[in-house]
């Protein structure tokens, strides 16, 4: 971060004012030439002259300060405002050294030091003044900084891989639910930004290769988003591609290897202002990202939008207080638990600039941030944050400085300290193939995840219809069907319940999916149908199952079908008997209800005569006691 722009003229901070001593006089006046002349190194000795000529030229201590501050020599600049601050600490015409002096501190992280200047430079303004309220937020950035900083988090980042490392620097990384694929902006010698991508074997990463060369431009593209499977991208363009407006949002999607051409995301995202910064929900259906059009809080908001069955964005939201300040919000992330938002912002108390916070979408609307605290926040800007859907890890970039100018951003990751994995709700997630079971084709199959609960679809995803691959987020703290569908086949139903259960790293699963044929013997067991023990009274939360096998029969009409109920070894075997028969009538009878014809459903009970497993432990037991269907 630099502290001042060497292009702008001198900063007229101060009124000038002249010591007694007229040598002190004549050398203030010629550094003052020299600057005006762009020389401020050959300016320097000068005012330094001028300051030993006549130790006490406020005006020439004043001027020195800023101008070791325009040439990034902080120390000296340092000792020059105190210097002038010493001659005169009550004089309201030292609030230009008051004010420069604790900005420096400040983006020094120098918050100890600061606070003193800040609490006199506090009183020389009206206490509601709008100076008095500037400094009032200085100061709530010391106090911050400073507690920050004596409870710092037990964070301990590391370099993502030196592999990645291929141009002067890389930063803003996205990563799929898997962590096997990596995608973040590259800075290249020429100046161009281009997006990158690696993937992780499991031990280490692979040298990183342009993402697309549909994508990739001799323009600049950037700060991506990925859908949790690594199928949908969003990135920002600012120039070289016709847009709306400053920068545009644009979306490419992934078939196989291939990635397509980018669509600008059209006039109801994208607008003639600026919006950049995507950030999509895992399954794709929902985008968060930063714009300065009309109707925010303050110069920079966060936006969202959600996807339509139509197949269109809806008009973006703002996402209002608290999230959103007065000032600026910054790139935005979207957990894979669809809660936690975390993002930039220099509106929020912080450490400051730019801090990282964390926000929670619950019932009542969104949480009030909380700052990442100390080290992932320092005194210079944080950029983004990318999180494990697992909660473990997070992934950044950092830029390295020198005299408070960026020198290389780098990749980094870490674990994420015991407060914040506690903060963030964790996912889990299901990977795998979707295939014909009998030619293995693969199925460009719709991937359904359902609340048991509230009978309402969390997420839906497409499989490719290339290579059959999916990838489905699980959320913790509920009970969830999964729906694997394809036209023409048998549809699967899993279950999953995360009511009590850790969540894990991430399961694997290949679904064979059955075609639609008249009295094959190839059946589905209905996963998520519950009954009471030794009951056949249909659960509630069984709806969700049966409303899938009569939507299958309805789009399915000239289909007959099975049901077939089954028990395990426990108990009489005639009572087993009679007990699957009515589970499997009970499944009839709701169908029946639905609006299918009874000729087309046939209910038979096995009892405990089809085991699926022998019935050695619960868990074979637990297999055993099902409802299966086929068609006849």
């Amino acid at each position: 971060m630099s502290f001042f722009n060497p292009f702008r003229p001198f900063p007229p901070l101060f009124s000038p004012s002249f010591g007694q001593d007229k040598k002190a006089q004549e050398l203030y006046a010629q550094s003052i030439k020299l600057f005006g002349e762009r020389k401020a190194g050959e300016a320097i000795p000068f005012m330094e002259q001028a300051v030993k000529q006549d130790p006490a030229f406020t005006d020439a201590y004043l001027k020195l300060g800023q101008l070791y501050e325009f040439t990034r020599r902080y120390d000296p600049a340092i000792a020059a405002y105190r210097n002038a601050i010493r001659l005169q600490p009550d004089n309201p015409s030292s609030g230009g050294a008051y004010q420069a002096l604790s900005t420096i501190l400040l983006r020094l992280g120098r918050y100890v030091e600061a606070l003193p200047y800040l609490e006199k430079f506090q009183t020389l303004f009206p206490s509601q003044s709008p100076q008095a309220k500037r400094v009032a937020r200085q100061l709530e950035t010391a106090r911050f900084g400073q507690e920050a900083m004596q409870h710092p988090q037990a964070v301990d980042p590391k370099p993502l891989s030196s592999v990645l490392q291929t141009t002067p620097s890389q930063y803003f990384p996205v990563l799929t639910a898997d962590e096997q694929t990596l995608v973040f902006t590259a800075l290249k010698p020429e100046g161009d930004e281009d997006l990158m991508t690696a993937t992780f074997n499991g031990e280490t990463w692979s040298p990183p290769v342009s993402l697309a060369s549909s994508i990739n431009t001799p323009e600049n593209e950037g700060t991506a988003s990925l859908s949790a499977d690594g199928y949908m991208l969003v990135f920002t363009a600012c120039q070289g591609r016709k847009g709306y407006g400053s920068c545009d949002l644009y979306v490419s999607r992934k078939t196989g290897t291939e990635w397509s051409a980018p669509e600008n995301l059209g006039p109801t995202i994208n607008t003639r202002f600026y919006e950049s910064q995507p950030a999509l929900s895992a399954d794709g259906r929902q985008l968060y990202f930063v714009s300065d059009r009309p109707g925010g809080k303050g110069h920079r908001d966060i936006w969202r939008s959600e996807f339509g069955q139509d197949g269109t964005w809806s008009e973006p939201v703002n996402l209002g207080e608290p999230v959103n300040t007065s000032l600026n919000e910054a790139s935005p992330f979207i957990h894979p638990n669809g809660q936690s938002l975390f993002f930039a912002s220099d509106g929020h108390v912080g450490m400051g600039g730019y801090d990282l916070f964390v926000a929670d979408n619950g019932p009542s609307g969104w949480s009030m941030p909380t700052n990442l605290g100390y080290p992932i926040n320092n005194s210079e800007d944080q950029a983004s944050l990318f999180v494990s859907a697992n909660g473990k890890r997070a992934y950044y970039s950092y830029e390295e400085q020198k005299d408070g100018i960026s020198q290389k951003s780098r990749l980094y990751t870490f674990d994420l300290p015991e407060p914040l994995r506690d903060r963030v709700k964790p996912v889990s997630y299901l990977k795998g193939i979707v295939a014909d079971a009998k030619t293995q084709k693969p199925l460009a199959a719709t991937v359904e995840l359902i609340d048991l609960k509230t009978n309402q679809v969390v997420s839906r995803v497409q499989a490719d219809s290339q290579t059959g691959q999916y990838t489905a987020v699980l959320p913790s703290g509920g009970e969830y069907a999964l729906y694997v569908s394809v036209p023409g086949y048998l549809f699967k139903s899993l279950s999953f319940d995360y009511t009590q259960k850790t969540i894990g790293d991430g399961l694997s699963l290949r679904v064979p999916l059955e075609p639609v044929i008249s009295g094959s013997t190839a059946n589905e067991t209905l996963n998520n149908l519950f009954f009471e023990t030794g009951r056949y009274d249909l659960a509630e939360k069984s709806r969700t199952e049966l409303d899938r096998l009569a939507a299958f029969l309805q789009t399915n009409p000239t289909v007959t079908i099975e049901i077939a109920g089954h028990t395990d070894d426990v108990g009489d075997a005639a009572a087993n008997l009679t007990l699957s028969q009515k589970r499997a009538q009970a499944v009839v009878a709701y169908l029946t209800k639905a609006g299918i014809t009874p000729n087309r459903i046939r209910a038979v009970g096995y009892g405990k005569t089809r085991p699926l497993a022998p019935n050695t432990s619960d868990e074979n037991r637990r297999l055993n006691r099902r409802i299966q269907w086929r068609v006849i």
